[in-house]
This record gives structure tokens, sequence and C-alpha cells, in this order.
């Protein structure tokens, strides 16, 4: 690619980008699920499910999985931001133009993943209200935000593809959540692996929301278990959760990143 075809598309990527954050901004509502929603969950699990599942100290655990959660979540903005400007014609009107069409989806990614960085700021005011606490260096605090909002960039390009063949916002998020509440509760974000049945925890201790959770608790020097007495089980993927977080987000991104493309284009016919 030539330097100049280099700097057009980034350009229209900055383009993109900035359009989309500019349509959050002047529709606060769309804001408001990237804010309240995870200050709703750790609330909720902190105080309603705390006390049972080992109070102050299941607060330490639960951060991880909150934070693995929301940037998984996210991808839900991706598929109702795409659906809604497929629907209302604004993808066919960029096709149009002489802009590359890579930049009109990865404009869209990028936005929600700057977007989930305000997610995660609420979350860390939100885990320190409720007496979490990162007990790590600034080095490994920065870390794991980093791992979080690659694999929720990995992630938002599943929300593309599905918004892209989905007909309408609705069913857009739909589809999408049928995937991810499963993936995202039949892991340790939550709760230990080690007490799901059989085939769940198999499924479980290879699940990357598994290996991000933990990545993230050991990144922010919290307990990878709620309580001592309960321990998880020994894998690669627990023993080295960061790098499976990365392998697994490589893979997500080689393996959709040209679908979405190609159902981009497919769109036009």
């Amino acid at each position: 690619m030539r330097p100049q075809n280099v700097r057009s598309f980034l350009v229209d990527c900055l383009t993109m980008t900035q359009r989309n954050l500019l349509t959050i901004l002047r529709v606060p509502q769309l804001l408001l699920g990237a804010t309240v929603q995870p200050l709703m969950f750790v609330l909720l699990f902190s105080y309603v499910f705390g006390g049972a599942l080992g109070g102050p100290t299941y607060r330490e655990f639960l951060m991880g999985g909150i934070f693995t959660q929301t940037v998984v979540f996210s991808a839900a903005f991706t598929a109702i931001g795409l659906a809604t400007d497929s629907k209302e014609g604004i993808v066919d009107r960029f096709h149009s133009l002489p802009m590359s069409r890579v930049s009109i989806v990865l404009g869209r990614t990028l936005s929600d993943t700057l977007v989930s960085v305000v997610s995660i700021a609420v979350m860390i005011s939100a885990g320190y209200a409720v007496g979490w606490r990162i007990r790590s260096s600034v080095v490994d605090a920065l870390g794991a935000v980093l791992l979080l909002m690659f694999f929720g960039f990995a992630m938002s390009w599943l929300g593309a593809v599905v918004g892209l063949v989905a007909g309408t916002a609705e069913s857009a998020q739909s589809a999408l959540m049928i995937v991810l509440f499963p993936i995202t509760f039949i892991s340790s974000a939550f709760i230990p692996s080690s007490t799901l049945p059989g085939p769940l925890r198999a499924f479980a201790q290879w699940n990357p929301i598994t290996s991000v959770a933990r990545s993230t608790r050991e990144a922010f020097g919290n307990p990878v278990s709620p309580s001592p007495a309960v321990r998880e089980p020994i894998n690669w993927a627990s023993t080295h959760p960061t790098i499976y977080s990365i392998l697994v987000s490589v893979l997500v991104l080689v393996a959709l990143v040209p679908v979405a493309l190609r159902v981009s284009r497919s769109s036009d016919g």
C-alpha cells in the first residue's frame, strides 16, 4: 500500500471514529448503557450476591469478572450501531463515497472500544466505593486495562458481523445476547469454575472470558478465587492467562475481520 493510500485510510478511520463518538455525545442515552449497566452489575453482585458468596473477599474477586463482562457486552453497541446505520441506508451512502470500506467497520469498532474505557473508569470508581482496591503497581494496572480493551476490540468484530447481518438493531442485540450471555456466565467471571458440573467446568476452564478475568485479577493484585478454600483447576490457560487471552483475541480478529468485510461488501447487492 502506497504512503498516500495509507494516509487516506487513516484519515477515513479517524473520520468514522469521530462521527460515531459525536453520535454518542448527541444521544446521551447511548452513553448511559455503557455507564449505568456496569455500575448496576457492580452494586447488584456486590451487595445481593456478595454476602452469600464471600462478602468483601468476593468483591475483590468479582471486579475482574465485571470488567471482562462489560467489555464483552460492548460488542452489543457495535452490533446495534451498524444495524441501525445499515437499516437507515447510511452504510450504503458511505459505500458510494471514495473511502475505504474497511474504515466504516473499523471506525465503529474503534469508537466502541474508546467508549469501553469510560465504562472501565466508571467500574473502577464503583469498585472503590464497594471496597475493591488495586493492590498492584500502576504498570500492572495499566496492562490490565489494555488487555481488557484489546479483548473488547476483538469481541466488537463479532458485534460487527451480527450487526451487518441482522435486519434491525433489536434483532442484532437479541442475536448477540444469545451468544454472549452463555459464554459470559459459563466461566469464572462471577463464580469459581470448579463449582460447575463436569462438561461446563471443562468449557469454563478454556473459556477466554475466564482467562481475561483471571489475568485482570492477577494484574490488579486481586484473588483469583473468592475463598482460600476454593481452588481453581490448573491448566495451561489458567497458568498463562494473559498469553492465552491475547492469542484468543488475535484468533478472533483473524477469523472475524474478513467475515465482517465480506458481509459489508455483499450488503451492496
